[in-house]
């Protein structure tokens, strides 16, 4: 089993996990994160095709439900795999020396710019042939400034 190490040198880190999110088309994960977990939907927002929403676990970690409301990259992931975890975010200090680093160490990203997410934040989506066919959000807390592109969510 091989060993993983983690690059010293960087002018970027991982804060920890921002939100797990997950693919659906049925409301039964809503009544099952309210009713049977007690979860309250803090933040919703509607993407291009899907409906977003944000539960707040309570111990700094939350979940996002992404609905398919129409065609789009929600949809298309659950047609090809059903129900099921999209992606997993991590906040990163510095989105843009993240996505410069991962870069030039020969990562595949789906956005080579940061762009508008949920709340304020600036987001990057990395391939998932990056990480073994997860994938991996960058998140940083609100910015100033980023792409203006729509999003491109893929996995």
């Amino acid at each position: 089993m091989g060993e993983a190490t983690a690059e010293t040198d960087r002018s970027w880190s991982v804060r920890g996990i921002h939100h797990v999110a997950f693919a659906h088309r049925d409301a039964a994960v809503l009544s099952g994160l309210e009713s049977l977990l007690g979860l309250r939907c803090t933040h919703e927002e509607d993407g291009p095709g899907f409906h977003e929403r944000i539960y707040d676990t309570g111990a700094g970690g939350r979940v996002q439900t992404l609905e398919a409301t129409g065609e789009g990259v929600v949809e298309d992931f659950l047609v090809r795999r059903g129900a099921a975890l999209h992606h997993l975010a991590f906040e990163v200090d510095d989105i843009d020396e993240a996505l410069g680093d991962l870069q030039r160490r020969g990562a595949r990203l789906i956005d080579e710019l940061p762009r508008r997410g949920g709340e304020g934040t600036r987001i990057a989506f990395v391939h998932p042939q990056a990480f073994g066919g997860l994938l991996v959000e960058l998140v940083e807390g609100s910015g100033a400034e980023c792409n203006e592109t729509e999003p491109t969510m893929t996995s």
